[in-house]
């Protein structure tokens, strides 16, 4: 073969390589390779690994900045924070590519801290060769507690390549067909006149004879369920104690050091940007708040107006704080700015000349799938079951992952307008200014100085939540002088507890001398503002 035609077939190869790579979501081994290929083309972003998890997988953490990360306010944008939530991680990834690709300048004013796969151990499952919803990491866990270990996993009986539903004719069963599609299966309700003849349970046998099917099966820690806030002990998932995975640690080991971060967005169930959090009296009054604060209601209405503008999706499901989530941590515990979004979900099918619109959710995600040619759903077909010898057994449901992660072919489109949305909360971001400074000769080698203390940015310098637990840094304010000035009155050093957005405060100095002092006002999430007079 000549030289010519030897590169005309790596051209080719190449090609079908990167074809076959944007038909579906990146593995784990393709996610650190677009990673390490932006940290090594781009001066502005730094790839760094936080630990490894049980499973042997990297955390990776990708800052991108110009100039020292901590110099600038932060935004920490974390992917993977649920197992079966595929697209997070796309969604981190494509952000990074977009910023460092189309809008570099923004580095020279905010610092991203991305993690694009905070659940690595739990989203390969993805790629096995059984694919089911994992959320836990590799840590092995007595998920029933009867002192043995992963006993009772799923099994694909009808050898499909993943895992869905069984359905069991028994005239004990609290399940019916849904009369709109029978191919769901809803819980009877007696209220109604309504009969159950169905059990339905997740598809595998009962390994371990207990009565209980699947629950015990390669479970692990799930990330989204072991953080601090209302930590939910003693359930599947929850380890034995808030933080207790060498990943949460790690990533909280660098977190509560990183001061300058004002702002987290986490793609996840969790959405108070489709629709803000509402402020709850009661749950803000008590001892372990559990509502968003008053003046944090105003600011996630701000920032959920905005995202509305960029996304423009209606129907969007609702999600809350969860025990134990990265979410309810970043807001209740972090007392930053926390944004959570799922980031797509499924457009309502609002019927055709064909087909009415379904009421059920589920049905509903059906008609909207064969309308967009997405293969959704496994027909029940019948099965021999060792476990139910004299019962009709059928395999069936919905395909896992399909009703939160879309298309790929979409992500780029739905990573380009979170992209947007991202850049217009740095643009509200918090900013000092020292600005409307003034000089008066008062006397006998005396000068007053006068000046505002300006928030140019739209959001606080603090949040409610991170002013009532004091773990943000307060606001510094330096009047510096030399041996030729003495200081009359105010103070050398000032602190601020915060700023609301577009606020200002009136400082001012009595000045004995000449030469230059030097203004200084400084907080890591709003920056540096500094100034020098000649007095």
């Amino acid at each position: 073969m000549n030289r010519k035609s030897l590169l005309s077939l790596l051209v080719i190869v190449c090609m079908c390589y990167i074809t076959t790579a944007q038909n579906d979501y990146r593995n784990g081994q393709q996610v650190t390779s677009a990673l390490k290929s932006l940290a090594s083309q781009n001066a502005n972003a730094k790839l760094t690994s936080l630990t490894k998890t049980s499973g042997g997988k990297d955390i990776w953490m990708l800052t991108l900045s110009d100039g020292a990360p901590e110099n600038h306010p932060g935004i920490a944008i974390m992917g993977g924070v649920q197992g079966d939530h595929i697209l997070g991680t796309e969604l981190a990834i494509k952000m990074a590519e977009n910023i460092l690709k189309n809008h570099p300048d923004v580095l020279s004013k905010t610092t991203f801290y991305i993690f694009p796969n905070l659940s690595p151990d739990a989203t390969e499952q993805y790629f096995s060769g059984l694919k089911f919803e994992r959320q836990g990491n590799a840590v092995q866990t007595d998920d029933d507690r009867d002192g043995e270990l992963n006993e009772d996993p799923f099994e694909d009986l009808n050898g499909d390549g993943m895992i869905t539903m069984m359905r069991i004719e028994d005239p004990t069963g609290s399940y019916q067909m849904l009369e709109e599609d029978n191919r769901i299966m809803v819980k009877a309700d007696a209220n109604k006149g309504e009969r159950g003849s169905y059990k339905l349970l997740t598809e595998g046998r009962d390994n371990d004879k207990d009565g209980t099917y699947n629950e015990d099966g390669n479970g692990g820690v799930y990330f989204n369920k072991n953080f601090t806030y209302n930590f939910p002990y003693f359930t599947k998932g929850s380890g034995e104690h808030p933080v207790s995975q060498i990943e949460h640690r790690a990533l909280l080991d660098y977190l509560y050091t990183q001061w300058n971060i004002y702002a987290i967005l986490t793609f996840s169930d969790a959405n108070n940007l489709s629709k803000p959090l509402k402020y709850n009296k009661g749950g803000a009054s008590k001892r372990v708040v559990t509502s968003i604060l008053k003046n944090d209601e105003k600011i996630n209405k701000m920032l959920s107006e905005s995202y509305n503008k960029v996304i423009k999706e209606k129907e969007a499901p609702e999600g809350g704080v969860t025990g134990g989530s990265a979410f309810g941590w970043a807001y209740f515990h972090f007392g930053r700015l926390a944004m959570s979004t799922p980031g797509w979900w499924p457009k309502k099918f609002e019927g055709d000349s064909i087909n009415k619109a379904p009421k059920n959710k589920t049905a509903n995600f059906l008609a909207y799938a064969e309308k967009e040619g997405i293969n959704a759903f496994t027909p029940w077909k019948e099965i021999q079951h060792p476990d139910f010898p004299n019962n009709k057994v059928e395999v069936g449901g919905i395909h896992p992952f399909v009703m939160k992660n879309p298309p790929y072919q979409l992500v780029d489109s739905i990573a380009s307008k979170h992209t947007n949305f991202i850049l217009s909360v740095a643009d509200m971001q918090p900013e000092l200014q020292l600005v409307n400074l003034k000089q008066e000769k008062v006397g006998n080698n005396l000068t007053r100085i006068t000046v505002d203390l300006h928030n140019n940015g739209l959001l606080p310098t603090h949040t409610e939540m991170g002013d009532k637990s004091r773990w943000l840094r307060k606001i510094n304010v330096y009047m510096r002088t030399n041996g030729k000035q003495q200081l009359i009155s105010g103070r050398p050093r000032q602190v601020i507890e915060k700023i609301d957005g577009d606020g200002t405060i009136t400082l001012s100095w009595l000045i004995q001398g000449s030469g230059n002092v030097t203004l200084e006002a400084t907080v890591p999430q709003a920056g540096t503002a500094t100034t020098t007079i000649n007095l």
